[in-house]
């Protein structure tokens, strides 16, 4: 039995076979007219190139490859620091070394202060717009202020060394309290496996949520999974990102829709949130009790922004909402992925961490807690640190710039409109600057060195105010976490390393 009739059959046989040759000709039609265009201008040196498909077969080769690894190696081949990349109708410029990372993010930061969005992150966020992708204006000074001033200032990081303190604690006991669950897993009585992957990740997530939102948030656990799942769906390139102007991808494109149903989620989550930080206060109101004492949490500081009721304010709730999700996003991922690869490098380097063991036992001898206090003098630790963020940056290859006013980088054009990728993983390996060993994970390289993080001209690690502040709050988490994993590790349970970051 047929399902349509004989004439519908055909006329859906027809349009299945004409469909790819209108798509064909469609982009053969805009590939010829972009490169009339290129011709005109002095574009970055690519690989060579497709019709139709532009570079996309150098990267579909690699598939399986991290994407920062292919394009690293990609520029590596051209002898390309800035290279010109064009995938189906996308044109973008990947820049791979810290002269180029300077003219970009120092020379011309206004021109690329706003970050590109992909097909489908603009579909799943649409207007609820946070820090991450405000296109620079008055807005985006506004919000960059608020963070700045308000979210990410030295008095309110140093506000939270309590929570800090807390989880570092109970990280400890539940490490030991794994292995000696799991000692009968391994022969002859030695200590028990420990995933650290799992231990870090909820240590960080838990840190930062109390941080955000404070202690009680009673939708903990919903609200960590819808973010994973939300970040899964909505990060990388799908099919869709690669046809910006086609609906028809879109539409078959089922990713979006699992990503907007994901996004709305979270919204409703932060908003269940913010109703709980009235209910406490309303709460406190009624039994008179002076809530001032308490420390505020950056939910609570956005809200009392949000009543201050002045005009010219653009922070909505929905900005609010957009706000909190963005920076419980960034810290927790951040964090998370750079104590994971220091405690990796340190277990692939036995020499490194037994002078960082050192360090620690002299600093913290006789201290059966260690506190923010402690962490001055371990001088080795920030070293394994910084290192650890040179080899393994988070993100490896962070969200794309948006050129806002065509410019030159490194003598090349680059046309308004391209999605400009700074390749941080290439950068930290980028033989003309580092060349003590760049593939070799050495923290000395560190001890007499100009390369800091606190913004110096001369280093490609310290590049722009707001990531500055992003990275010293990353820095300083992290020395407070290291040092337990090291003091604790060796001696009470195995380590199994897991490598859960792809770089």
């Amino acid at each position: 039995m047929e399902i349509f009739p004989s004439s519908s059959s055909y006329c859906l046989f027809t349009l299945l076979l004409l469909a790819p040759l209108l798509l064909s000709l469609k982009l053969l039609y805009y590939s010829r007219m972009g490169r009339k265009k290129e011709d005109q201008i002095r574009l970055p040196p690519g690989p060579w190139q497709l019709p139709i498909i532009g570079s996309l077969h150098h990267v579909l080769m690699k598939r399986g490859q991290p994407v920062h690894r292919i394009m690293a190696n990609l520029a590596q081949q051209c002898n390309a620091p800035v290279m010109h990349l064009r995938l189906w109708e996308l044109s973008l410029v990947v820049i791979s070394s810290a002269e180029a990372a300077r003219e970009v993010l120092k020379t011309h930061d206004v021109t690329f202060a706003t970050r590109a969005m992909s097909l489908t992150v603009k579909a799943t966020i649409g207007d609820k717009l946070g820090l991450f992708f405000l296109p620079y204006g008055a807005v985006w000074r506004e919000f960059r202020k608020i963070c700045n001033v308000e979210l990410l200032s030295t008095n309110r990081v140093r506000s939270f060394r309590p929570i800090r303190e807390d989880e570092a604690a109970r990280l400890v006991s539940d490490i030991v309290a794994r292995s000696q669950q799991s000692q009968a897993l391994l022969p002859g009585g030695g200590g028990g496996l420990v995933d650290l992957s799992e231990c870090v990740a909820r240590l960080v997530s838990d840190s930062a949520l109390r941080a955000i939102m404070g202690d009680q948030f009673r939708w903990r656990d919903e609200f960590l999974d819808t973010v994973a799942m939300t970040y899964k769906k909505a990060t990388g390139f799908r099919i869709a990102d690669l046809f910006p102007s086609s609906r028809v991808m879109r539409a078959l494109s089922g990713t979006v829709a699992e990503a907007k149903q994901y996004n709305a989620k979270l919204f409703d989550l932060v908003d269940r949130a913010i109703h709980q930080h009235e209910e406490r206060k309303m709460e406190a109101a009624v039994a008179d009790s002076d809530t001032t004492k308490q420390t505020p949490d950056l939910l609570d500081v956005l809200l009392n922004i949000h009543k201050e009721d002045d005009p010219a304010s653009s922070l909505t709730t929905a900005s609010i909402k957009a706000v909190i999700l963005d920076i419980f996003v960034a810290g927790s991922t951040a964090t998370s992925s750079v104590i994971q690869w220091a405690m990796l490098e340190l277990m692939r380097n036995p020499r490194v961490l037994q002078k960082a063991e050192l360090e620690v036992r002299h600093v913290l001898r006789g201290k059966a807690k260690v506190t923010e206090n402690d962490l001055i003098d371990l001088k080795y630790l920030k070293n394994v640190i910084k290192e650890t963020l040179r080899l393994h940056p988070a993100p490896p290859l962070p969200i794309p710039k948006e050129c806002q006013e065509s410019c030159k980088i490194l003598g090349y054009d680059v046309p308004r409109g391209t999605m400009v990728f700074v390749n941080s993983w290439a950068i930290g390996r980028d033989q003309s600057y580092w060349v003590d060993e760049p593939q070799v994970f050495k923290p000395e390289r560190f001890d007499a060195s100009a390369v800091d993080f606190k913004g110096t001209v001369s280093s490609p690690l310290g590049l722009g105010e707001g990531f500055v502040r992003a990275l010293c709050l990353l820095m300083h988490t992290s020395n407070l976490y290291l040092p337990h994993f090291s003091t604790t590790s060796t001696g009470t349970s195995h380590l199994v390393s897991r490598q859960t970051c792809s770089t």
